[in-house]
């Protein structure tokens, strides 16, 4: 009798599973054309990127001590000024976390494909949340988008925290929409399970926390939202899933939020300055067609007054109150809007929508256009790093790779050489001339393998001419790339 209850329970699962897949179709199509790309771009550029390495290594050495996240005993560190090193606390610990649980489980080989698989299966979440606030034709458009754009797309291929957290954030609309707006009680304390999951996978996902705030604000004309039990539960959902974050803070930085100050003083950090217009001068390299029908489909919403739906007025407040803050931000690079894609993308195929004789057409159209700029997009990206640089990067690489025993490697890049080589790295001295090498060499107590490569170098020319002749006079040539040996070398004394 069990035996035939279970078979009777596995062609009952097997028909559910032929349903689903019948109705959604369309989406299990999509979410594959989505990580197919996703994954193709993973192989557009052949060397891990500085952050990427940072992550990755923060992985590898938690994997060993979960309870030791810092710089301080692992042989490598990124660059950390301002005073606070070997802190790694400015860097939010989610995705260095779940590096480590695959590295512990062996799985490490399948650590580049989480941010695709994540970055596809978000395209899915757009789809449900466009449905949730509209209808079904405006999840299926957005979720058609949303699948080819060039900005997600691209760091959808990447081991970095944006992506990651626009997965996390579409999780926290979906069911802030569900709870408060749908009236589910248990999306409601979901709701603060997956914003502070947000938090976790990324700092400016504080950014986030206001616009709930303000949209409740608006919608009731009145604080009465704060009389909801479930919102309280949420609240402490949220408080609670941040503890041991807030334990690391108090014990790394005698201040429970303590990584958060780190992380804002972190910023100010590296990259520079750009405009106020940085973003709007690449938004068609970011957002492709649709950044410009979504322009357009603002001017409708404005002239319509469709804006008075509390469910535009949600995505304008997520749009509007992010991308203020990361204008204002003194360092801005693309990525950094990522997670203004699912309100742009939704109020975009909302637009579309609404133009009922022109619907076919126009997303035709607009399909089109994105799938081609995915295209260039992943040209340009191949040939970018294609180059005698970043292949005389990997013959470097190779090279300590074969050197056997104990040694430590100098170089400019640290994070990059211990991702692919699991030796102690370490910069060269700030003040650079042959009585600091020889000090730091000594401080050591193990051969010192001296590195260069132009890829990712930021090495004045006087500095280094100077390290070419300190190496010169001191030191023996061990390697040197014959594409590029003026610029990609290794020296040692052994």
């Amino acid at each position: 009798m069990n035996g035939v209850n279970l078979v009777t329970l596995s062609f009952s699962g097997r028909g559910r599973f032929l349903s689903f897949a019948k109705k959604n179709k369309f989406l299990i199509i999509l979410f594959l054309i989505a990580l197919a790309i996703r994954i193709a771009f993973v192989f557009s550029i052949p060397v891990k990127l500085w952050d990427e390495t940072v992550y990755i290594n923060l992985g590898y050495d938690l994997s060993k001590n979960p309870l030791d996240y810092s710089f301080a005993n692992n042989g490598w560190s990124d660059f950390i000024p301002g005073g606070l090193y070997p802190k790694a606390g400015f860097r939010a610990p989610l995705l260095p976390y779940m590096i480590s649980f695959m590295y512990f489980i062996n799985f490490d080989f399948l650590i580049d494909f989480v941010i695709p698989f994540l970055g596809a299966l978000s395209a899915i979440f757009v789809y449900l949340l466009g449905k949730e606030l509209f209808d079904k034709n405006v999840g299926l458009i957005s979720a058609l988008f949303f699948t080819f754009i060039p900005l997600h797309v691209f760091y959808s291929s990447r081991v970095l925290t944006d992506v990651l957290l626009t997965f996390f954030v579409l999780l926290t609309f979906i069911s802030f929409v569900k709870g408060y707006e749908k009236g589910y009680e248990r999306h409601k304390v979901l709701f603060g399970l997956f914003l502070a999951i947000s938090l976790l996978a990324r700092y400016t996902a504080l950014w986030i926390i206001p616009m709930f705030f303000i949209y409740l604000l608006v919608r009731d004309k009145s604080f009465k939202f704060l009389r909801d039990k479930h919102l309280w539960y949420a609240v402490g959902v949220f408080l609670l899933t941040l503890l041991p974050w807030f334990i690391y803070g108090f014990v790394e930085y005698n201040n429970p939020i303590g990584a958060l100050i780190h992380g804002m003083k972190a910023s100010t950090y590296w990259g520079g300055v750009q405009p106020w217009y940085f973003f709007f001068e690449n938004w068609w390299l970011m957002f492709s067609i649709v950044g410009f029908v979504f322009m357009a489909g603002l001017i409708y919403l404005l002239y319509n007054r469709k804006f008075i739906k509390k469910e535009v007025y949600l995505l304008l407040i997520w749009f509007v109150f992010f991308l203020s803050m990361v204008i204002y931000m003194p360092h801005k690079e693309d990525r950094f809007v990522i997670p203004l894609s699912p309100p742009l993308i939704i109020l975009t195929a909302f637009f579309v929508s609404c133009l009922k004789k022109y619907l076919r057409i126009v997303v035709v159209v607009i399909t089109l256009v994105l799938v081609v700029s995915v295209g260039l997009s992943f040209y340009g990206e191949y040939n970018t790093y294609r180059t005698v640089n970043t292949e005389c990067f990997g013959q470097i690489e190779n090279k300590l790779k074969e050197i056997k025993g104990d040694f430590v490697i100098v170089s400019e890049n640290p994070p990059l050489f211990r991702y692919s080589v699991k030796k102690v790295n370490a910069y060269y001295p700030d003040n650079l001339n042959e009585q600091t090498i020889k000090e730091f060499e000594k401080s050591q107590g193990k051969p010192a393998y001296f590195v260069f490569t132009r890829f990712n170098s930021g090495f004045e020319d006087d500095k280094l001419e100077r390290l070419k002749q300190i190496m010169k006079d001191n030191y023996n040539l061990k390697f040197e790339c014959s594409k590029d040996p003026e610029f990609n070398f290794i020296y040692s004394n052994v």
